[in-house]
């Protein structure tokens, strides 16, 4: 018996070995991924651009010419002429209150929020009648979105003109909730992120900016 005691002694050595190594490779790993998202939502935050663009002009091939029936020239619409594509950059949202100038891609999958604010396709384009969703991520974009309240103002800025909004209303409501996305009678923003801003792991309510039009150029 005595001589198996090394041997022993050798095996748990082995084992305590390779745990720890797999403990020392797993939280690399997750303090490399995590860190990368912290990082590139901190660039994004702090810079706000996927590129560098210039919302002042309207590059013409924005533009959609069509047949005026009353002089039979051709002219080119003032507001939305071409619904952008999935992906596509689409503005910025500048938060006075934040000091923040974020990028606004179109559409809201996971793929459009890891490269700014996402646009909800199924609403309207902002500074039009109704109801335009914008959602972000609360550890990336949103992270200090709880400090922006009522009376604070949330302009975005897209070719087809500058809008900016009024903080309204601040709500707290279910992951599932859909009175957000109802239809509104007069040209509203909605921005999401998810609640609460602390939480450690899936979020389950949604922190949502309610916000009027007060101003269009």
């Amino acid at each position: 018996m005595l001589t198996n005691q090394p041997k022993k002694k050798k095996n748990i050595q082995r084992f305590f070995l390779t745990f720890s190594v797999v403990l020392i490779v797993s939280g690399l790993w997750f303090s490399t991924t995590s860190t990368a998202t912290f990082v590139k939502g901190y660039l994004l935050y702090k810079t706000g651009n996927v590129e560098a663009t210039d919302f002042s002009s309207k590059p013409e091939s924005l533009f959609v010419a069509h047949s005026d029936k009353h002089t039979s020239k051709e002219t080119t619409h003032s507001e939305y002429p071409k619904t952008p594509e999935i992906g596509d950059l689409m503005g910025e949202l500048i938060i006075p209150k934040l000091e923040a100038t974020l990028p606004i891609i179109h559409g809201t999958d996971e793929d459009e929020l890891e490269k700014g604010v996402g646009h909800f396709a199924q609403s309207v384009m902002p500074g039009e009648n109704d109801n335009s969703v914008l959602s972000g991520h609360r550890d990336t974009v949103f992270r200090e979105l709880g400090d922006v309240g009522k009376g604070d103002l949330l302009i975005v800025e897209t070719y087809s003109g500058t809008f900016t909004y009024k903080v309204r209303q601040v709500r707290i409501v279910d992951e599932d909730d859909r009175t957000v996305i109802v239809p509104k009678p007069r040209a509203t923003l909605i921005v999401s992120t998810c609640y609460p801003f602390d939480y450690v792991g899936y979020a389950p309510d949604r922190y949502i900016l309610v916000a009027d039009l007060v101003s269009s150029n």
